[in-house]
């Protein structure tokens, strides 16, 4: 069911209009893309090498290009305390330079270094799934999906997470699914440098906002 939910919104005609829409892709003049286009290459991204085992004050902006604002006692903390501290000796250890299709399954898995990313952003005050996953993605846009609230809405809450219903889709059949979100992102013009994961969040939440659900809390 995730897969074939997952499939439908990227194949659909709608997927292309949508990208070009939200990147500000042959906009009419006035046309503004969405602020969230902007969350992969702000200041030249969060995963450059000088920049990618450690949060920067950028990367705090970021996120906020997708509606999330981090609680300004944990946003200190990050740049200039101990959870920074954490973080960076977490994110040293998670590649970033790698796709999730071509990672492995323990990567992701829960007890993973990444997973226990996540569950030191989630115990923070006032940090819940979506805007930890949300600084993570920014860190390893290759490797970690963007995962908020319409994304659920759309596709679910697979077991046993995410990130792993989502690794084993694009690595089904051949790897069909990731070769198709890199053709959708070519067809639609997007630049090379936003991540196929990204193209995949952008596809099912624009498409899913479409659909005028009403996706509960």
């Amino acid at each position: 069911m995730f897969a074939e939910r997952l499939h439908t919104f990227i194949t659909s005609p709608q997927a292309v209009v949508d990208l070009r829409r939200y990147f500000g892709i042959g906009v009419p003049p006035g046309g503004m893309p969405f602020t969230g286009s902007r969350f992969e290459h702000l200041t030249g991204g969060g995963d450059r090498p000088e920049v990618a085992d450690r949060f920067t004050a950028e990367d705090l902006v970021a996120v906020q290009t997708l509606s999330v604002t981090v609680p300004a006692p944990v946003a200190l903390d990050i740049l200039e305390g101990r959870l920074g501290a954490q973080l960076s000796g977490l994110l040293h250890a998670i590649p970033w330079d790698i796709d999730m299709v071509d990672a492995e399954a323990d990567v992701l898995a829960e007890g993973s270094l990444a997973d226990q990313a996540w569950h030191l952003l989630c115990g923070q005050y006032g940090v819940d799934w979506v805007i930890a996953g949300k600084l993570l993605a920014r860190k390893r846009p290759r490797l970690l999906p963007v995962y908020d609230k319409v994304v659920r809405c759309a596709l679910g809450r697979p077991r046993p997470s995410f990130w792993l219903a989502l690794h084993a889709a694009l690595r089904a059949d051949d790897y069909a699914l990731h070769r198709q979100l890199l053709e959708l992102r070519q067809i639609a013009g997007v630049p090379a440098t936003v991540s196929a994961l990204r193209v995949c969040d952008v596809a099912v939440w624009m498409g899913h906002r479409a659909e005028e659900h009403a996706c509960p809390h």
